[in-house]
């Protein structure tokens, strides 16, 4: 059965179809899997100098770091990295191992007047994959955040994102289902982009229980396949294999028995020259996009929460336009609509990061438990 469109209008990709399509953004990756272990953390890399930074946290469990300073009433407007990472609480250890290098690197607020005298806010969100290698006690730490953020840093720019298991992608699930990182972006017909990188992680599910089709795949645009239809057969079959893999988890899971906890991370960045308040709206519409791909989401055993970055190479009108010429009263109309596609885009690419995680996940099948890839279940 095929799904009608939702989403008509579509915009060109960037280069890499992900978030290191925005200038000057870099990201790393560092995992642990096997011996017990199955976790990781992504680190989000900001040009020198910084980027505008906000955070939107809707999720009734989160478990964050330097979330407060993100607030526009507050004195630091920008930042150097972003970090999403496995663990949950215990895996924010990973930002001390950014903040340090940072340091080491004479990046962060400046507080004295020597160069070295600075302070990095690395601001930071961690999902729930406890337990799901096997070891309740491995977990991200300062070591593997530096990793992440050495890996970002050696990366090329412009250099496309790992997907899958990857990062804090590594031990993610998403309503039984193998999670991951997924990323995409966007180029407007202003030249501005938008993209977004996503650590999918959800107590809700990203497939329709009807059809077997991702939520996410019913808002691609019009010149995509569109969304995957499995026919009856191969759906019922699919279903039939994610209630055994579940039940086969929860018996390896027997001896420490653990609540559904989870919690989607994601980062949506512009290019676009953006004030602290506008990138809080960022933040805060691309959490549309994530309730597109999960259902349902923002529960009290989630912590969802998104960042927005923007680098602020680009203005959100060019100047010198015909319209230049006009009524100036007019211009703040002109700024609001131009906002209005950079907000509207923000909460598309977050959906399709979502779908792409989903594809790229690959099956885990460990000590803490199995966790079948979407790709398996329908032949994708």
């Amino acid at each position: 059965m095929n799904a009608e469109r939702t989403n008509p209008e579509s915009a060109p990709t960037g280069p890499a179809d992900c978030l290191t399509d925005v200038p000057g953004l870099r990201v790393g990756h560092a995992q642990r899997s096997g011996g017990g272990r199955l976790t990781g953390t992504t680190v989000v890399l900001a040009p020198e100098g910084g980027a505008v930074a906000a955070v939107d946290v809707r999720g009734g469990g989160p478990g964050t770091r330097e979330t407060d300073a993100l607030d526009s009433r507050n004195l630091v407007q920008r930042v150097d990295a972003v970090v999403l990472t496995g663990g949950s609480a215990f895996g924010l250890d990973s930002a001390s191992g950014v903040a340090s290098w940072l340091e080491e690197h004479g990046r962060g607020f400046r507080v004295g007047p020597d160069p070295a005298q600075v302070v990095p806010v690395v601001p930071a969100a961690a999902l729930f994959d406890l337990g799901r290698g096997g070891d309740w006690r491995a977990r991200p730490d300062a070591a593997l955040g530096r990793e992440a953020i050495e890996a970002a840093a050696g990366s090329r720019p412009g250099a496309p994102v790992a997907e899958g298991n990857v990062g804090a992608g590594t031990g993610a699930v998403a309503g039984g289902l193998k999670g991951g990182i997924g990323s995409a972006s966007t180029v407007l017909p202003s030249g501005v982009t938008v993209a977004a990188l996503a650590a999918v992680n959800a107590a809700g599910s990203v497939v329709d229980p009807r059809t077997g089709a991702l939520y996410g795949e019913h808002y691609e645009p019009l010149d995509e396949d569109g969304p995957h239809s499995p026919t009856v057969a191969e759906h019922a079959e699919a279903m039939r294999r994610l209630t055994a893999a579940r039940a086969e988890s929860e018996r390896r899971q027997a001896a420490s028995v653990r609540p559904p906890l989870n919690t989607t991370l994601a980062v949506v960045a512009t290019d676009a020259v953006l004030t602290r308040a506008q990138a809080h709206k960022l933040a805060g519409t691309a959490h549309d996009g994530l309730a597109r791909a999960v259902r349902p989401v923002h529960l009290l055993s989630d912590g969802d929460t998104v960042f927005a970055l923007a680098t602020s190479g680009r203005p959100l009108i060019p100047d010198g336009g015909p319209e230049d010429a006009g009524d100036p009263a007019f211009g703040v109309h002109r700024e609001s609509g131009a906002l209005n596609e950079v907000l509207a885009a923000g909460a598309d690419v977050l959906t399709r990061a979502v779908v792409k995680a989903v594809l790229a996940a690959e099956t885990v099948d460990g000590p803490g438990g199995v966790f079948p890839a979407y790709r398996d279940l329908y032949n994708r």
